[in-house]
């Protein structure tokens, strides 16, 4: 059974990620992606986010319509891991992250997410995999979207 990989993308004209302090990561005109792996997710799953993620079309053409893809204005890619987008909050008031997958699965497949993102030419940066980091981001429109391999 596969499962659901999700990111939740944020339009930005730039984005930076710290670690204690430090740059680790920073963009200027693209996506921050939070990116959630469950304990079932597939290569697959993987995959369809990638794809999804760099053809959106969701920046402005010169009409000011959204009709360009990630792909087709240049933009880059400030990937972050999240587990806490696998948070069950249905009971209680702690949320479960019980789907969350196991930090070495969810590390690797975020690698992959990250290197297919590159396969496609995106200039992509990244946090710290299970690093405590701060993000920042200038988010523009704004346009925030939710992507789940779940159908």
């Amino acid at each position: 059974m596969e499962g659901s990989v999700r990111a939740l993308i944020q339009r930005a004209c730039r984005a930076t990620v710290r670690v204690e302090e430090q740059v680790v990561g920073q963009i200027d005109r693209g996506l921050l992606i939070l990116l959630g792996i469950s304990d079932t997710d597939g290569l697959s799953d993987m995959e369809y986010v990638a794809e999804k993620c760099v053809n959106l079309r969701i920046f402005e053409d010169n009409q000011g319509k959204m009709n360009r893809s990630l792909l087709d204005t240049g933009g880059q890619a400030l990937v972050v891991s999240q587990f806490t987008l696998h948070a069950d909050t249905r009971k209680g008031r702690r949320p479960s992250f019980n789907r969350a997958a196991p930090p070495d699965i969810a590390k690797s497949m975020y690698e992959q997410f990250v290197q297919r993102l590159r396969t496609f030419g995106i200039h992509t940066e990244t946090g710290v995999f299970g690093a405590y980091m701060q993000v920042e981001i200038h988010n523009t429109g704004p346009v925030t979207l939710m992507i789940d391999s779940e159908i």
